[in-house]
């Protein structure tokens, strides 16, 4: 079972107009309402410090996108904890307001496919200084809009000291409590369960307080395309459970990532009811090798319209694709495994 790539790849490319998205575009969340598709996509210019801001465009097909603003919608603060990028956001809705999470820094990453893979900037603010700023920990935030235009930001979601990014709200309350899928990079070895990172739920009566114990939901499997873990879209409701894209990140060979699904139970998500075994998209042309991660499908959006499911991703850090199938196939066929 493969994700059948829109023949008109990429779908959103750097736009050399703008200095803030002239390098790349990538990572996008997308939420479909009002007959529209509502795109927020990472990018970054080619600035030395790599700053990563915001932007929006809109489609009326979900394939043809427009970019509706020469600014970003939503940056970094000038002062404050994410100061330095802001990245990868992922929509949800509730009530009026869409509510994404996003990944933040205190201070700009650099360009970071000059360093080896997973070497971060950092800087030294004093013995006395919290390991968020003196490493440069990546954090993941809320905030919330009703037009994609006027924003609150809620604050940080995650702990301080923990590099937990891929956090990704459910759409809805389970058991009259909010969800929530991360990947706490620390959370690793005999004391968690599970060799490498992996993605958790955890679940809050508070969007903003997440401080309940979390459960391990599912570890990389050593030895296969996905030693490397972590959630990618938000979870989409369906009569037979909660549908999940995962990334998975070999480790050695071409270290590509690649896409896995799961099916979650509707009333318990913490329990896996399917898994697929192999991965159902991989990085196979130009605008998904070549470029700032050589070898990347990275999903951040999903939505299903009718029956068909679109998956937005990312394509090497630097484009943005689609890929689509039918929703109800990819159910029976995640089921089966």
């Amino acid at each position: 079972m493969i994700l059948q790539k829109f023949v008109g790849n990429p779908i959103l490319s750097p736009n050399s107009k703008n200095a803030w998205e002239n390098l790349a575009v990538c990572n996008p969340g997308v939420y479909y309402d009002n007959d529209k598709f509502y795109m927020l996509y990472r990018a970054a210019g080619d600035d030395e410090n790599h700053v990563i801001r915001i932007g929006l465009a809109i489609s009326n097909d979900g394939y043809n996108f427009k970019r509706t603003n020469e600014k970003p919608v939503l940056e970094p603060s000038s002062e404050g904890p994410d100061s330095g990028c802001i990245e990868d956001p992922r929509i949800v809705k509730f009530d009026d307001y869409y509510y994404v999470t996003y990944a933040f820094r205190p201070f700009p990453p650099g360009q970071y496919w000059k360093f080896e893979h997973d070497v971060v900037l950092t800087k030294d603010y004093g013995d006395n200084a919290p390991l968020f700023v003196t490493n440069n920990i990546a954090n993941s935030a809320l905030a919330i809009t009703k037009d994609f235009k006027d924003w609150i930001k809620l604050g940080r979601i995650t702990q301080s000291n923990l590099d937990d990014r891929d956090v990704i709200l459910f759409p809805g309350k389970i058991n009259g409590k909010y969800a929530m899928l991360h990947r706490p990079k620390e959370w690793k070895g005999e004391k968690y369960g599970t060799e490498q990172p992996a993605i958790w739920i955890r679940y809050s009566n508070d969007l903003l307080v997440w401080n309940e114990p979390s459960k391990l939901l599912i570890s990389g499997i050593k030895g296969t395309w996905e030693e490397k873990i972590g959630g990618s879209t938000p979870p989409l409701k369906t009569d037979k459970g909660w549908l999940v894209l995962y990334h998975g990140v070999e480790n050695g060979g071409k270290g590509y990532y690649r896409v896995g699904a799961l099916m979650l139970d509707l009333d318990d998500p913490s329990i896996v009811i399917g898994r697929t075994k192999d991965f159902i998209m991989e990085p196979e042309f130009d605008y998904e090798i070549e470029g700032f991660y050589k070898g990347c499908v990275f999903p951040t959006g999903n939505i299903i319209v009718d029956d068909t499911l679109y998956v937005y991703y990312g394509g090497a850090d630097k484009y943005i694709g689609l890929a689509t199938c039918n929703v109800n196939v990819l159910i029976d066929f995640i089921l089966g495994q």
